[in-house]
This record gives C-alpha cells, structure tokens and sequence, in this order.
C-alpha cells in the first residue's frame, strides 16, 4: 500500500513541476522553445508512465488479497458430508469432466461422456461451466472498460424488446368548467439481439497434458483479453452490422454536444460548454471516455483563473478527473483530428449490454494435428445499444 501511496505523490509532485515548468517557460505567444518543450513532454510522459505503473501494482495488490483470503470458514464442528445440491452445467460433475475433456482425458470413460451431455450444444462444443463463465465476465470487465460501466442484462434465447418513451405529454393551465387537454405519452421500442464473437487458440499436446500447466486460468485470461478488446471496440465504434452499434455511432449513438472550433484542438471553454450540453440529471454520474492523445491535450488547459483542470489520482483507486469527473482512456475512441469525434461525456447505464446466456468453449482434436496442437475455440453471444441518446454527448473536432 506505502509502495502505491509514493507512487502516487511521486507522480502528483512530477505534474506539479511540469505546470510550473510550463508557466514560467511559455513566452507570451503561448510558444516554447524546442528545448523546452521537449523537457516539459518528457515530464508529461513521466506522469503517464507512472499512471500505468500504478494501475498495474492496484491490480497485483487486489490479486495478492484475493491470493490471500480464506478459502472457506473456521470449522466450529464437525462437518457432516453434503451431498451436491448443484446442478447441470453449475455442478462439480460436469466442471470435472469438461475440464478433462478439454485436456482429452476422457476417452473410453462412459461416466464422464454422461457428465458432458448436460452441456452439449448443437452446433458442437459445450457451455462453460458456471463458475468458469462468471470467472470470464469477471476477467471481461477487468479488461474491457466499458462492461463496468454500461447496463448488462442477460437473455436466455430470442431477441430482448425495450420499451422506451419517445415523447413526454405534459400538464397544462385550464379556466373554471373547461376542458383539460389530453397528452398522451408516446412509445416506442428497441430490440436487443445477439451478434457472435467468437476467438481460437492453438496449445501444444505436451503442454496440455502437463499437469502444472493451469488450463482454465490460461484460456480464461487469453480469451477475456481478446473478448474484451472486441467488445470494448464495439460497444465505442460499432457500426450495429453483425455486432453491438456503438456509442459513435451517427444516428443512434451519442449526441453531439460541443463542435470544436479547431481542426485539432480543444479549448477550457468547449469542455465546459460539453459538460453543460448534459442535462443536470445525467451529470451525476457522467464521466469523460476519449483516447490518451486526447489526454495528452487537456493536461495543458487551464481555467480563468490559471489552474489547470486535468488532476491526477492522489489516493488509492482514485482516478484522474477533469473538471471534477473522472478521466478513462481507450485506444478505440478516435484521434483529436478533423472531423473525429473525439470525446464522449455522460451516463453511460443507458447503453444496454445484452449477454446471451452460456459461453461456448469448443476443443479441435484435428484441425492442427499435424503440427501436435490441439486448438480452442470460444464463442459468446451479445449485443448493445444506446438506449437514450440525450444520456451521452460527444465532442466533434471541425472539419477540414
């Protein structure tokens, strides 16, 4: 914990140096020399540097207190032998023999083929077991950033419908004896399906049937790493063609609340005016999302009364904020270049993620026999979209 909190004040006194660097070595036109500059950037990539360094030893320090927890309670007495009470594909029977048939070590074990039948989908492989799938969206919400903050719902089969209303009727001041005017809300919906994405991996036959070789937790973290970057990509970019539409998307996605007045820059005013595009309500727990070039512009930006409004983190788990709301980077949001849209600011609950029940997780006995490799194949079915569209707004640089 020490070891974090002096990163942290270590990067906190580093961006302290660099805005006093940049005061006192900005003539008057706002320019620098390219020695300066070039000093001041390398302060400023310091502060990134330690940023990510930091990330890094929260997550080692949470694992480490997962590592360390008790794996069940102090027995007060004698335990009596429970009897299963799970069961399908959440029971310890069918995670035994799938997680041996993935290391192909049931051949000729009837018991085992029984265990697996639960499991067994049509279109071939076998749902994940229970505790897998949640160690999967756990891993998922670790790596994509935006599962932690969209609204995930979960569907067993068939297209989800959402109602929505699309206009709000409204009360109105009437005379003595006369007629109140009728105002009806109007409805509307919106139908969630699901879009398949889906990733393979190749593991050597030696290595798969290498008892010290942890299999779950290597195609947990492999797989959640490649599903969560496409899901992250989809939920920014998608186009809402055979995957999720995207928070960027032109008609259905974020509103845009500011245009830039530059081709590739953002000013303290156009944030501001963003941040206000956003009704009151959606304020409270609106946050900024935009690409770390972007990041790299703000931190020089300052207020009317010459303080800077990028901030960065000071305590554990504390964020960076600008203008007082947290900060979170993605390498999927555009560029800060002509006609981007480069920022997005709101509530991001009103974007629905909708998970279609059970993972599929597939083993290729003979795709890549000839090379002794066994591959593995994992699919998941989802789809998203936002909701309300005046819950998000975006900045948009000006066109060329």
């Amino acid at each position: 914990m020490s070891k974090i909190l002096d990163m942290r004040q270590k990067r906190s006194d580093i961006w302290d140096k660099a805005k006093a660097f940049l005061d006192t070595h900005t003539a008057e036109n706002g320019l620098m020399s390219a020695e300066d500059t070039a000093e001041y950037e390398r302060m400023e990539q310091e502060v990134v540097d330690l940023g990510h360094a930091i990330e890094r030893e929260e997550r080692a320090a949470e694992l480490e207190r997962e590592m360390n927890a008790p794996v069940s309670p102090n027995l007060a007495s004698r335990p009596e032998q429970q009897r299963e009470t799970k069961k399908g594909v959440a029971s310890d029977a069918y995670k035994d023999a799938f997680w041996k048939h993935m290391r192909d070590q049931e051949r000729r074990n009837a018991e085992l083929r029984n265990a697996l039948q639960v499991g067994e989908l049509s279109e071939g492989g076998y749902t994940v077991p229970d505790e897998f799938e949640r160690t999967l969206v756990q891993a998922l919400e670790e790596e994509n950033i935006m599962r932690g903050l969209v609204h995930v719902i979960t569907t067993s089969s068939g297209d989800r419908k959402i109602p929505l209303v699309t206009s709000k009727g409204a009360a109105s001041w009437v005379e003595e004896e006369a007629a109140i005017p009728e105002s009806d809300d109007a409805f509307g919906q919106i139908t969630l399906s699901a879009h398949k994405v889906g990733s393979m991996i190749r593991i050597s036959e030696e290595l798969l049937h290498d008892s010290a070789f942890d299999l779950a937790a290597y195609i947990t973290g492999e797989f959640a790493r490649r599903v969560g970057a496409a899901e992250e990509e989809a939920i920014i970019t998608g186009n809402g063609t055979h995957k999720p539409t995207g928070l960027l998307h032109a008609t259905l996605g974020a509103e845009t609340g500011v245009t830039a007045a530059a081709v590739a820059a953002i000013t303290a005013d156009e944030l501001i005016d963003l941040q206000h595009s956003l009704k009151s309500g959606y304020r409270r727990k609106a946050c900024w999302i935009m690409n770390d070039a972007c990041v790299k512009l703000l931190r020089k930006l300052k207020d009317g009364n010459g303080q800077f409004l990028w901030q960065p983190g000071l305590l554990l788990g504390q964020p960076d904020t600008l203008l007082n709301q947290k900060v979170l980077t993605s390498n999927y949001m555009p560029l800060p270049a002509a006609g981007n849209k480069a920022i997005l600011y709101g509530d991001y609950s009103y974007y629905w993620l909708a998970d279609r029940e059970g993972r599929s997780l597939q083993r290729l006995n003979e795709l890549y026999a000839a090379n002794d490799q066994v591959g593995f194949k994992i699919t998941q079915r989802v789809d998203g979209r936002l909701i309300l569209r005046e819950a998000v707004k975006c900045l948009a640089m000006k066109t060329a």
